[in-house]
């Protein structure tokens, strides 16, 4: 009931962000790709190229059409010669070697990226390895690219770190409010993914995030108010696939007000059927509409949707029901990943795959015993509890999806040339630090602490914690802001105090902030327990200024004693923090509003402060 009482009071205080969602300065001009765009629509049966692929689909044995339904993680920078860490890592996971066995074997439709598989050391590697997965889909008997993925949402979800750029993520977008922008962004995005060859992104995450407590989603969606996230969702599915590659919207039905994390659970959401199609549902008909290529499925059960409560990755009633036939989406679809708990709870890893089908996706994404997976899909099929009828409809939505990015069209191979002309390139990263700039939302501003004077706060310290950076290549936060303030005639000096400092570091850090002018605390996910309360307890206390810095869910605040400023950066990337420092130092102007209510930690059903709040001097 907590929960439900939440979600509706939030959705009905949300509506001022809409006021917020305008469209702020011109797009930047962004270097072309060598994708081709999609067409922007979704009308699978009517391809221009249909016939053609429904031969290649009759060409085909029953074990290459199983393998087009898998899209699968493995191990290794290069799809031939991997490091031995690696051979051994996929002959103990998947059986195979390389990248290229796994293709060989099992005929994979496609390969999802990870820094922890070793996907993506740097651009030119990534490039290389892009170009060694098409090679061997292409050697095939039957000859066949593959869709390479990865989760590139920005913000805390990277898999790919500089040298490429790194753009605000989504509800920093949330608090610019602006579409151009986060189109813009999404084109970049795309456009350095597409010439690193990796041609679908599994983003933005469409859900409306209305639980503070929610552990999985937070600052990776745009907002609370369903029709501001429908919208700058819509934005970036076009500037996406401007850039010539797919987009997945994420995570139907709506993973937005959950305490739980599918990752390790199998959440429950508790709208009725008008609250989801009030709340959940704005974002992915707007996505639908501005022809989204494929949608990503949530390991969630929505009673109200499906009565039986089947995950909904699982469930025939909200995957063909609501999804196929109430939003008449036409494209493919995705499951969220099967090694999460959250989709393994009930059913048994060989069941799942086979449910999935059952219940109308099309791509089964990095199950945890690929073998086990594949078997079990390929024997439902020839028992007859699948129909190869049931199978070819999926594979001809894959194949039509590579189709429409121009994977048929010519060798989708990229260059070296390509990376270097788009990758990181200045106008790219001048962009991503001017979209930074609108983001940055201030909260607390009392006696006009902010914005800081070279004279008045010249010496400054900054401490508090230090998270890994989402794609390895950044941070950390606390060195990064005081870098920034340097170059911006600061003197700042570092000191990472950690998510969960001792009471030795916080004596530490009081002992640091004696003789400074002002102090900046970078927090992250503050509870009502937390000791980063303690630590800015005793530095307030100590009577130097402080300024608290939010990097990652803007909810800090509420479990914080009283602070001078206050500001939310959603995020704890370089180019958010850059962008939090020019705030303090009075380079920009704070211009970012609450995509989100702040609740009251001692009175959850007051808010603190409401969604569109946000100070300027």
């Amino acid at each position: 009931m907590h929960d439900r009482t939440i979600s509706r009071r939030t959705l009905l205080s949300a509506t001022a962000v809409a006021a917020a969602a305008v469209a702020t300065t011109a797009s930047t001009s962004i270097t072309a790709t060598p994708a081709q765009a999609a067409p922007p629509h979704n009308d699978h049966g009517h391809s221009p190229d249909h016939d053609r692929l429904r031969r290649l689909v009759s060409r085909m044995s029953l074990e290459e059409k199983v393998g087009q339904l898998f899209v699968m993680r493995v191990y290794g920078h290069s799809a031939t010669a991997p490091d031995q860490a690696d051979i051994d890592a996929n002959l103990t996971e998947i059986g195979v070697r390389t990248a290229a066995e796994l293709i060989a074997k099992y005929h994979v439709g496609g390969i999802i990226y990870f820094a922890w598989a070793h996907n993506t050391r740097d651009p030119h590697q990534i490039a290389a390895l892009s170009n060694g997965i098409q090679k061997a889909g292409l050697a095939k008997a039957t000859p066949v690219p593959l869709l390479i993925s990865t989760d590139q949402e920005h913000g805390i979800v990277a898999r790919v770190g500089k040298p490429a750029t790194l753009l605000p993520g989504a509800m920093a977008l949330g608090a610019s409010g602006s579409r151009t922008d986060a189109r813009e962004a999404a084109r970049i995005a795309g456009a350095e993914l597409a010439a690193m060859g990796i041609n679908q992104n599994y983003a933005p995450d469409s859900d409306v995030n209305v639980n503070p407590a929610n552990p999985v989603i937070g600052v990776r969606s745009f907002g609370a108010d369903p029709q501001a996230v429908a919208g700058l969702v819509a934005a970036q599915v076009k500037g996406y696939q401007s850039a010539g590659i797919a987009t997945a919207a994420k995570h139907f039905p709506g993973h937005g007000d959950t305490k739980d994390d599918s990752h390790f659970s199998l959440p429950t959401i508790h709208h009725t059927r008008e609250q989801w199609a009030e709340l959940d549902a704005p974002p992915f008909r707007a996505a639908i509409t501005a022809g989204v290529t494929s949608i990503m499925t949530a390991h969630i059960v929505v009673p109200a949707l499906d009565p039986n409560e089947d995950p909904a990755t699982l469930s025939h009633p909200i995957v063909t029901g609501v999804l196929r036939e109430q939003l008449g989406y036409k494209g493919v679809v995705i499951t969220d990943a099967l090694t999460m708990e959250g989709v393994r709870k009930k059913y048994g890893d060989a069941r799942v795959p086979v449910l999935a089908l059952k219940a109308g996706v099309d791509q089964l994404l990095n199950p945890p015993d690929f073998p086990l997976a594949w078997n079990a899909v390929l024997t439902a099929v020839k028992n007859g509890e699948i129909s190869v009828k049931r199978v070819e409809e999926s594979v001809l939505r894959v194949l039509e999806l590579k189709q429409r990015l121009g994977l048929f069209r010519e060798p989708p191979y990229v260059s070296r040339a390509d990376v270097d002309r788009t990758v990181g390139v200045r106008a790219h990263l001048a962009a991503a630090d001017r979209i930074a700039g609108a983001t940055t939302t201030l909260l607390v501003n009392k006696d006009r602490l902010l914005p800081l004077s070279r004279r008045r706060e010249k010496n400054l310290l900054v401490v508090g914690a230090d998270p890994a950076s989402p794609s390895g290549t950044t941070g950390p936060p606390t060195t990064v802001l005081a870098t920034a303030l340097t170059e911006l005639g600061f003197t700042a000096t570092a000191l990472s105090t950690g998510t969960a400092p001792t009471a030795e570091r916080i004596d530490a850090a009081v002992a640091a902030a004696r003789g400074k002018d002002a102090v900046v605390v970078a927090t992250y996910n503050v509870a009502a327990t937390s000791s980063q309360r303690t630590l800015v307890a005793a530095l307030t206390a100590s009577g130097v200024p402080v300024v608290t810095v939010a990097i990652r869910n803007p909810y800090d605040i509420a479990h914080l004693p009283t602070v001078t400023a206050s500001l939310a950066a959603y995020s704890w990337t370089d180019v958010e923090l850059r962008a939090a420092a020019r705030v303090i130092a009075g380079r920009v102007k704070p211009r970012g509003l609450l995509p989100v209510p702040v609740q009251r930690a001692d009175d959850p059903a007051r808010v603190l402060y409401p969604v569109g709040h946000g100070l300027r001097y």
